[in-house]
Formats: C-alpha cells, structure tokens, sequence
C-alpha cells in the first residue's frame, strides 16, 4: 500500500497566500529533494532572486513530475486559474507574435512558479517598463568539448582586465554546469540588436586578446577546444537562467553568484539546493550592488564600428531567429559551396 499524501499547505509569501500542492512529491530523485524543498528554497533566496527577477518578463521551464520527467517551457500566463494578483508583461518574439508572460513583482510570484513545478527561471534581460531595451548585458563563457569550468575561469579573468581597463563593473555567477556568466547592467537606451552587436564587439576583443583560449566562432566546427563567447544570448528572446536559479540536472546545482577574488576556487557543484541557501545568509549577495549603476556601451557600440570597417560585420543569428539585415549566411563553413577554398 502507498503511503498517505501529504496535505496541501497554503502559506503566506509577500502578503499573499500561496497554495503548495503535493509537497512531498520527489523532483529531484538522486538527492531526494521534494517540491516543498524546491518551493522553500525558492523562499529562502528570496532577496537574491528578487534582484535577478523583479519586474523582468520571465519564461518558466517546468517539470512538473521532476527533473527525470517531461519538461516544457512556458511563455505564456493562462488567463484562468491564476490568483488576481500575478502580474504579466507583453514581450514580442523576433516571429512577431506576443506573449503576456510572468513578470516577478515580488516573492510570491516565484513562490506560485514553484507550485507550478517550474525549476528553472528564464528572465529577459529587460523590465516591463521597456520591454524591447535591454538593461542587462549578459556574457555566456560556454566551454567546449576538451575544456571545462577552469578554462571559463581563466577567460573570465582575462574579460575583467578587459572591463576594469573600460572601467566597468562585470557581476559573475556560475552557470549551474560547466560555463560562466558575467552581466553587465546598462542604461536601457539601445535595442537588442544594437546590445547583441557590442556583445559581440566586446567578444572579439576577448578573442583577440586570448585566441587560444577563447573563441566567437559560431559554428561548433570551427570552435575547437576553447571557451566561446555565446554572443547570442543577446538575440531577442535567447534568455539565460537567473543568479539562484536551480538548474534541472541530478545535483539540483543553483547558478550562483561569486565574487571576482573567490572565483579561481570555486567548484560550481559545492553550489546547489541544500547550500546556497546558507551561503546567503552567511556571506550575503555578491550580487547586492548590481544595481547601483548602468554603464554606457557607446564605447563597445565604436568597437563594433571599428570591427565592421576592418571586414568584420555581423555574425549568424540562432536558427529559428528570422533572417537579419546584414547578417551572413547561416550556412555551416564546411557545407557552403560557394565558400572560397
């Protein structure tokens, strides 16, 4: 005979009252967390993920039967069901249709994404109050096969020199696996395609810099056993999981935020449900002042103008993004007969 269910729970988050369903349904099998420890830790980081999430459009990537189940993405709030107070934004995808998706205004609507299943959240790097200017730039240091999370580190040493000499502030956090993200906030003046295209300016300039250890190439052929730089994380409705995200793997690892000075000792596995939480409340938020001010990125915008006049224009877009002006063909080196050889 199967044991009792657990009883549903309703608790208050933010001044509102969350229903938590099935608690003890095991998400995460290999550790043994339940949905009422993805839900409690969601509250417990609370402060953190608010600053990554607050007023941003956010996609929910769901599993509702756990992390070994089937897993959707969802964009869209339904318009049923859903308690009076969860706010939306309406954000366009590069198709031209809309969606009115989440839009975190506090804790309660992470802690209602939770109920939901959702274990990863998948913020736009814009608030409601602009939805098509970004005020995040964000870096995806991706190692490729034959490298791994220490040659990340090393080309995020090398992009912080780069910044520092810019005089910006770069915000690093772990992926969740093997990579790096570093985010820089901006003013929201420029749109995703003028963003993606200093994200690029500012990848080459990486590249030059460390061309044995990093790369922009597009085409996994082409990248060999280097770091590349995912400039399209940039592209309109290419989103990243946020500072204190869990991520859907075995571990239930947490992208986590770190400082500069204890990044060359971080192992990003120490980071998951069970610690970060703790780590918080100890050390407080390497994040907390991401916020204080938005940089300028005319500087990269002349990088990009540099670039375009020495032969190096835009580069491909992802595969299912509608085709750009000025942009080359997406047609992998190896297979394009008309390539000069």
């Amino acid at each position: 005979m199967g044991g009792t269910k657990a009883a549903a729970e309703q608790i208050e988050v933010a001044g509102h009252d969350v229903r938590l369903t099935s608690p003890d349904r095991v998400i995460f099998p290999q550790r043994g967390f339940t949905k009422a420890d993805v839900f409690h830790y969601y509250l417990a980081v609370g402060d953190g993920i608010m600053r990554a999430l607050r007023d941003r459009p956010t996609t929910l990537q769901r599993f509702p039967e756990g992390v070994e189940g089937e897993a959707f993405f969802q964009k869209r709030v339904p318009a049923r069901g859903v308690p009076p107070w969860v706010r939306t934004a309406t954000i366009s995808f590069p198709s031209g249709r809309s969606a009115a998706e989440l839009c975190p205004a506090d804790l309660a609507h992470v802690a209602w994404a939770a109920q939901m299943g959702t274990i990863v959240l998948h913020p736009w790097p814009v608030r409601a109050a602009d939805v098509d200017r970004p005020d995040e730039l964000r870096i995806d240091l991706d190692p490729q096969p034959g490298t791994d999370f220490a040659d990340a580190v090393s080309a995020a040493a090398e992009l912080r020199g780069l910044l520092d000499e810019l005089g910006v502030t770069g915000w690093p956090k772990t992926s969740g696996g093997r990579g790096l993200h570093v985010y820089l906030r901006i003013a929201p003046r420029w749109t995703f395609t003028e963003v993606r295209r200093a994200t690029i300016a500012l990848a080459r300039e990486l590249e030059r810099r460390r061309p044995e250890l990093v790369t922009t190439a597009w085409w996994k052929e082409q990248r060999g056993e280097r770091v590349f730089v995912d400039y399209n994380q940039m592209a309109r409705d290419r989103t990243i999981a946020c500072a204190y995200s869990l991520r859907a793997n075995a571990r239930a690892t947490v992208s986590t935020p770190v400082t500069w000075d204890e990044l060359p000792d971080v192992d990003p596995d120490d980071f998951d449900l069970r610690t970060v939480p703790a780590r918080l409340a100890e050390r407080g938020d390497p994040h907390a002042g991401i916020d204080d001010t938005a940089w300028d990125i005319t500087p990269l915008l002349e990088w990009a103008d540099r670039d375009d006049a020495g032969g190096q224009g835009d580069m491909p877009y992802p595969p299912d993004h509608p085709k750009m002006p000025g942009e080359p063909k997406r047609v992998q080196p190896s297979k394009d007969r008309d390539r000069p050889r």
